[in-house]
């Protein structure tokens, strides 16, 4: 264990005392909140009494965790700014989610955006999305979590194991104390640490960077840094049709990406939703929702912003060591250029991004999609004998108590999974496309079945099982296909197939399921 804290670390006591004083605002704020969770009501939706605003910024704090934070630089550093090209879908996808999805989720009143598919479908639909929501969430998350500790090991000089640990045993705690609340503000915070990191970082570089911005703009331009737009080969190219399925970055693919991801992470997943249903009205949910588009688009520029300036700094100053990844290279550069306090400001930036976890929405889902559910149904079958009757009568009583109860609980058992996972992606590189590429999988059989219960009037509790089913073992199977270089398809066509996938199947095969019924 020793051989953990071996390594050497250039963080000052300055540092350490900013990241100190936001973790322990971090652990008081859960503990402010503590008083207020009477129920799940309160533990998950903080009784919907949050204020709009504080609604938005955590909203945006949340959709930019760590991997935004590291990789975004990153990715600006060693290539360019065509990443940009995925936020024109995204923009689009956020007003299709504020006035056909929330209106939905308002109408049912629901504490869980899965729960508008049992009221849609049925109770198996519910229990199916819910269960597609871990695994994208789990695995998403667990990326997230170990790119934010695999800077805290570069900048503390730690190994990636206790980076894991902190940062799992302190979400754990603020989560299930506070619930969604405690979530809410200190994302508030989170998000002024990200913005404010940021844009000092963008001065500090603007300082060290010789000839001011005419130089930066011409050395990054030289060196293709800031080419934005990609329209792909000419489709007289022989390799036309190649490109077109495997190039995710030419420009109307990568806007119908982020139009379909977009819709399937902030729509049909409830880590990013359950901020939208804090508030109390549909229109300040809607309100929320919009507002979100100028604040993560200012959010992406800055730090797109800093890779750019990384890459000129550095062509600048080529006797300055490098890292061995080119995904490390803003936590190096933290470390090593960066003074004392600034570098606390941006540590304790990445490690927020990090703490903020999907553990309250985990919680959430498990509590309202499937416990209660299994609580309700034991008790209609459980007769005054047999096995379901004996573990009926075992179980605690069904009150608000008992649920607040297993409510923490399953913060705490999410989060011991999270950090299992963290620590086994911590084997693999390209950290902001393997989050991506991990969604692609599951998010299309989301994102058809929510599109067929809101543009359509067809039932098929089962066949929509079937269908997500189909659709996500599909998606995997051209993703294996993809990496290993068999099949020239780019990851971002996953979604878009799927979704559509989705939708067909549950289309066609509803109708035929119920009549059988």
């Amino acid at each position: 264990m020793v051989e953990w804290f071996a390594g050497g670390s250039r963080l000052t006591l300055a540092d350490f005392s900013v990241l100190g004083a936001l973790l322990t605002l971090m652990v008081l704020i859960g503990t402010f909140f503590r008083r207020q969770q009477r129920s799940t009501h309160d533990f998950f939706l903080g009784g919907r009494k949050v204020p709009w605003w504080a609604a938005c910024l955590s909203f945006v704090a949340t959709e930019v965790s760590a991997v935004t934070i590291i990789s975004v630089p990153a990715v600006a550093y060693m290539e360019n700014w065509e990443y940009l090209q995925f936020f024109i879908g995204s923009a689009a996808a956020r007003l299709i989610i504020a006035y056909l999805f929330i209106p939905a989720f308002y109408r049912f009143d629901c504490t869980t955006i899965y729960q508008f598919l049992g009221h849609r479908f049925g109770t198996l639909t519910q229990a199916a999305a819910s269960f597609f929501f871990f695994v994208t969430r789990l695995l998403g998350s667990g990326v997230r979590l170990m790119a934010a500790c695999l800077a805290m090991s570069v900048l503390l000089g730690w190994d990636i194991v206790p980076a894991i640990l902190l940062f799992t045993v302190v979400g754990i705690v603020y989560i299930s104390l506070g619930g969604i609340k405690a979530v809410v503000w200190t994302n508030l915070v989170q998000a002024l640490v990200i913005l404010g990191g940021g844009i000092a970082t963008l001065v500090f570089l603007g300082s060290r960077i010789t000839g001011g911005g005419a130089t930066l703009w011409r050395t990054a331009a030289a060196g293709g840094r800031l080419h934005v737009l990609d329209y792909g080969v000419p489709f007289s190219a022989p390799d036309f049709w190649t490109s077109f399925f495997s190039n995710p970055n030419i420009l109307w693919l990568a806007a119908l990406n982020g139009l379909f991801g977009s819709m399937a992470a902030f729509g049909t997943d409830h880590d990013l939703m359950q901020r939208l249903l804090t508030v109390e009205t549909r229109r300040e949910s809607q309100r929320t929702m919009a507002l979100t588009i100028p604040v993560s688009l200012a959010v992406l520029l800055i730090y797109l912003s800093i890779g750019t300036g990384l890459y000129v700094f550095y062509a600048q100053n080529p006797a300055l060591p490098l890292p061995d990844n080119g995904d490390k290279i803003f936590p190096h550069f933290i470390a090593q250029v960066m003074p004392p306090l600034l570098r606390g400001l941006l540590l304790s930036a990445i490690v927020l991004a990090s703490i903020d976890s999907p553990l309250a929405s985990l919680s959430a889902s498990f509590v309202t999609d499937l416990y209660r559910p299994f609580r309700r149904w034991l008790g209609e079958r459980a007769g005054p004998g047999g096995r379901l009757g004996r573990l009926h009568r075992r179980l605690p009583p069904e009150d608000e108590a008992h649920f607040l109860r297993m409510s923490r609980w399953g913060v705490a058992g999410f989060g011991a999974v999270l950090a299992g996972l963290a620590f086994f992606f911590s084997h693999f590189e390209n950290i902001l496309w393997l989050a991506f590429k991990i969604g692609g999988v599951t998010f299309g059989s989301l994102l058809g079945v929510f599109l067929l219960g809101l543009l359509t009037d067809r039932r098929g509790d089962r066949a929509n099982v079937l269908a997500m089913t189909l659709s996500a073992g599909a998606m995997f199977v051209l993703l294996v296909l993809s990496e290993k270089h068999i099949l020239p398809l780019g990851w971002s066509w996953l979604v878009i197939l799927g979704t559509l996938v989705t939708f067909s199947a549950g289309w066609l095969l509803g109708p035929a399921w119920e009549k059988k019924r």
